[in-house]
């Protein structure tokens, strides 16, 4: 029994470290996660970070008040859904050409195998000149493709917001 809720654990936040940890030290396939308290919900596969929770995968990282870390094993080994809520919950992302990425809302979906985002609950992302509000949007992170949709029961529609770059911004040289 405690080999199993060993591995389980292991297998789930794959290497818990200590707050010190930066992106850099991290592999692409590590996931770090720490919290004041966790629990691990054995026969489900299910462990649960709560308070202070903070996820870095790369040079991705999530902040929340609360996360559950799911195992899929229909996907094979290591392939974990974490879903991160909050008030909110924030995703933060460098991409390779050091803009970054930032996204909030009240749950995060982050599926670790397939790279995707699900950000809904008053969702909204940015990015360099880009403002997107609404009630769920969706993060293609391997393919960097955002969709966005309004909740089919309102009518609050879909908002982005450009900011033109001011004329006092140097442009990036070629």
């Amino acid at each position: 029994m405690t080999n199993k809720i060993s591995a389980l654990i292991t297998s789930i936040a794959i290497g818990l470290c200590s707050a010190s940890a930066t992106a850099e030290q991290i592999t692409a396939k590590e996931v770090l996660i720490d919290a004041d308290k966790q629990q691990a919900l054995i026969k489900e596969n299910i462990t649960i970070f709560d308070k202070n929770v903070h996820i870095v995968h790369g040079k991705r990282e999530i902040k929340a008040d609360r996360l559950e870390a799911h195992r899929r094993p229909e996907l094979g080994d290591n392939k974990q859904l974490l879903v991160a809520t909050g008030s909110p919950a924030v995703y933060t992302e460098v991409m390779e050409d050091g803009t970054e990425i930032s996204a909030q809302a009240l749950e995060i979906r982050y599926d670790v195998a397939s790279e995707t985002l699900k950000i809904q609950g008053d969702a909204k992302i940015a990015m360099a000149d880009q403002h997107i509000v609404a009630e769920t949007i969706s993060y293609d992170i391997a393919k960097q493709l955002i969709t966005a949709e309004k909740d089919e029961n309102s009518s609050t529609r879909v908002r982005t917001t450009l900011t033109p770059q001011s004329d006092d911004t140097p442009e990036k040289e070629q």
